[in-house]
């Protein structure tokens, strides 16, 4: 026994000694218990139910505004594509400007390229631009050569 008087091992009561439950009762609890088991059950599964339902809504209100943003971007996309394409259009390039053009025809016909470059160079006009003929065309004297073949024009002139 322990401090308190109670056996350490078991009630110390027989069992055996002891009266049964009554059936009645035990079929009341097992009924209470199963009663009680069903409705938080029945309250369980309406509260997930609702959170789904709230969370479904949630997610396709998400798909919304992810369908909304993908168009604006796809639209922003497409201006920004058109508004490339009109520069470029605007844009003239080495190949298309008649003063770089017959350069690039004398290259393709086979006329050394030194010579090329030379008759450019005395002309006032940048070599350089012969590798890139998709390059846009600086505008006149950004390449320094103009305005040094405009000053040894003048000195021709005088």
């Amino acid at each position: 026994m322990d401090e308190d008087g109670l056996p350490i091992v078991g009630s110390g009561i027989d069992l055996t000694k002891v009266p049964a439950i009554q059936q009645k009762r035990t079929v009341a609890f097992l009924n209470q218990f199963v009663v009680h088991t069903v409705q938080f059950l029945n309250r369980f599964s309406t509260v997930c139910e609702e959170k789904l339902s709230a969370l479904s809504l949630r997610i396709q209100q998400i798909e919304t505004t992810l369908n909304i943003l993908d168009a604006k971007q796809n639209n922003t996309h497409e201006e920004q594509l058109q508004t490339t394409e009109v520069v470029t259009e605007n844009v003239r390039t080495v190949a298309k400007d008649p003063r770089y053009a017959r350069y690039l025809k004398m290259v393709q016909v086979g006329v050394p390229v030194m010579a090329i470059r030379n008759k450019m160079i005395s002309e006032g006009l940048n070599p350089d631009l012969l590798e890139t003929p998709d390059a846009p065309v600086p505008a006149w004297g950004d390449d320094g050569k103009a305005e040094d073949s405009s000053d040894s024009e003048s000195s021709f002139s005088d």
